[in-house]
Protein backbone atom coordinates (compact mmCIF):
# COMPACT_ATOMS: atom_id res chain seq x y z
CA UNK A 1 0.00 0.00 0.00
CA UNK A 2 2.84 2.38 0.80
CA UNK A 3 4.37 1.75 -2.62
CA UNK A 4 1.06 2.60 -4.32
CA UNK A 5 0.78 5.93 -2.43
CA UNK A 6 4.40 6.81 -3.12
CA UNK A 7 3.89 6.03 -6.79
CA UNK A 8 0.76 8.19 -7.04
CA UNK A 9 2.44 11.07 -5.20
CA UNK A 10 5.35 10.86 -7.63
CA UNK A 11 2.95 10.91 -10.60
CA UNK A 12 1.21 13.99 -9.21
CA UNK A 13 4.54 15.75 -8.63
CA UNK A 14 5.66 14.96 -12.19
CA UNK A 15 2.40 16.27 -13.65
CA UNK A 16 2.62 19.46 -11.56
CA UNK A 17 6.14 20.03 -12.89
CA UNK A 18 4.79 19.66 -16.44
CA UNK A 19 1.92 22.11 -15.86
CA UNK A 20 3.87 24.80 -13.92
CA UNK A 21 5.27 26.57 -17.06
CA UNK A 22 1.81 26.62 -18.64
CA UNK A 23 0.27 28.11 -15.52
CA UNK A 24 3.00 30.75 -15.30
CA UNK A 25 2.47 31.63 -18.96
CA UNK A 26 -1.28 31.89 -18.36
CA UNK A 27 -0.77 34.33 -15.48
CA UNK A 28 1.72 36.39 -17.50
CA UNK A 29 -0.67 36.66 -20.46
CA UNK A 30 -3.54 37.58 -18.18
CA UNK A 31 -1.52 40.46 -16.65
CA UNK A 32 -0.48 41.66 -20.11
CA UNK A 33 -4.10 41.65 -21.27
CA UNK A 34 -5.20 43.67 -18.24
CA UNK A 35 -2.42 46.19 -18.84
CA UNK A 36 -3.41 46.61 -22.48
CA UNK A 37 -7.10 46.96 -21.63
CA UNK A 38 -6.19 49.67 -19.16
CA UNK A 39 -4.57 51.70 -21.95
CA UNK A 40 -7.96 52.07 -23.69
CA UNK A 41 -9.50 53.88 -20.75
CA UNK A 42 -9.43 57.68 -21.17
CA UNK A 43 -8.43 58.29 -17.57
CA UNK A 44 -6.25 55.91 -15.62
CA UNK A 45 -7.66 54.59 -12.36
CA UNK A 46 -5.93 56.29 -9.47
CA UNK A 47 -5.98 55.66 -5.82
CA UNK A 48 -7.09 58.50 -3.62
CA UNK A 49 -4.66 60.61 -1.62
CA UNK A 50 -3.47 58.89 1.51
CA UNK A 51 -4.68 55.50 0.35
CA UNK A 52 -2.32 52.52 0.20
CA UNK A 53 -1.18 50.97 -3.05
CA UNK A 54 -3.64 48.48 -4.46
CA UNK A 55 -6.68 50.48 -3.39
CA UNK A 56 -7.73 51.97 -6.71
CA UNK A 57 -10.49 54.48 -7.08
CA UNK A 58 -13.85 53.20 -6.02
CA UNK A 59 -12.60 50.11 -4.23
CA UNK A 60 -13.44 49.82 -0.59
CA UNK A 61 -10.69 47.38 0.30
CA UNK A 62 -12.91 45.02 2.25
CA UNK A 63 -15.88 45.32 -0.11
CA UNK A 64 -18.01 47.35 2.29
CA UNK A 65 -18.93 50.96 1.62
CA UNK A 66 -19.54 53.52 4.28
CA UNK A 67 -22.79 55.43 4.14
CA UNK A 68 -22.75 59.14 4.57
CA UNK A 69 -24.91 60.48 7.29
CA UNK A 70 -27.46 62.99 6.21
CA UNK A 71 -27.09 66.35 7.82
CA UNK A 72 -29.84 68.71 8.75
CA UNK A 73 -30.31 71.38 6.10
CA UNK A 74 -29.17 69.32 3.12
CA UNK A 75 -25.85 69.11 1.34
CA UNK A 76 -23.52 71.98 0.59
CA UNK A 77 -24.59 71.82 -3.05
CA UNK A 78 -28.25 72.23 -2.06
CA UNK A 79 -27.42 75.23 0.11
CA UNK A 80 -25.29 76.80 -2.61
CA UNK A 81 -27.99 76.26 -5.21
CA UNK A 82 -30.58 77.97 -2.99
CA UNK A 83 -28.32 81.01 -2.54
CA UNK A 84 -27.58 81.21 -6.28
CA UNK A 85 -31.28 81.03 -7.12
CA UNK A 86 -31.99 83.92 -4.76
CA UNK A 87 -29.00 85.98 -5.99
CA UNK A 88 -28.26 85.50 -9.71
CA UNK A 89 -24.73 86.58 -10.65
CA UNK A 90 -23.37 85.93 -7.16
CA UNK A 91 -19.68 85.01 -6.85
CA UNK A 92 -18.18 82.04 -5.02
CA UNK A 93 -16.75 84.31 -2.35
CA UNK A 94 -20.10 85.99 -1.75
CA UNK A 95 -21.82 82.60 -1.41
CA UNK A 96 -19.17 81.61 1.12
CA UNK A 97 -19.84 84.78 3.12
CA UNK A 98 -23.60 84.18 3.12
CA UNK A 99 -23.24 80.55 4.18
CA UNK A 100 -20.60 81.30 6.78
CA UNK A 101 -17.74 79.35 5.21
CA UNK A 102 -14.31 80.45 6.37
CA UNK A 103 -12.58 78.08 3.94
CA UNK A 104 -14.16 79.09 0.65
CA UNK A 105 -11.88 76.97 -1.56
CA UNK A 106 -14.19 74.02 -0.94
CA UNK A 107 -17.00 75.91 -2.68
CA UNK A 108 -15.07 75.97 -5.97
CA UNK A 109 -15.43 72.18 -6.12
CA UNK A 110 -19.14 72.48 -5.30
CA UNK A 111 -19.63 75.06 -8.07
CA UNK A 112 -17.64 72.95 -10.52
CA UNK A 113 -19.86 69.92 -9.82
CA UNK A 114 -23.03 72.02 -10.09
CA UNK A 115 -21.81 73.42 -13.42
CA UNK A 116 -21.07 69.92 -14.75
CA UNK A 117 -24.52 68.77 -13.63
CA UNK A 118 -26.08 71.72 -15.47
CA UNK A 119 -27.65 73.22 -12.34
CA UNK A 120 -25.73 76.52 -12.58
CA UNK A 121 -23.84 78.37 -15.28
CA UNK A 122 -21.07 80.88 -15.04
CA UNK A 123 -21.75 84.46 -16.14
CA UNK A 124 -18.64 86.59 -15.94
CA UNK A 125 -17.35 86.26 -12.37
CA UNK A 126 -20.66 85.12 -10.96
CA UNK A 127 -23.04 82.20 -11.29
CA UNK A 128 -26.72 81.88 -11.99
CA UNK A 129 -29.13 78.95 -11.72
CA UNK A 130 -30.28 77.28 -14.90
Amino acid sequence: MADFLAEKLQEIDNRLKELRPLHDEFLKLERAKQALEGMDSPTPRRRGPGRPRGSGAGTGGNGRRRRRRSRAGGTAADKVLDVVRQNPGITVSEVGDQLGYTQKNYLYRVFHNLTEDGAVQKQGKGYSAV
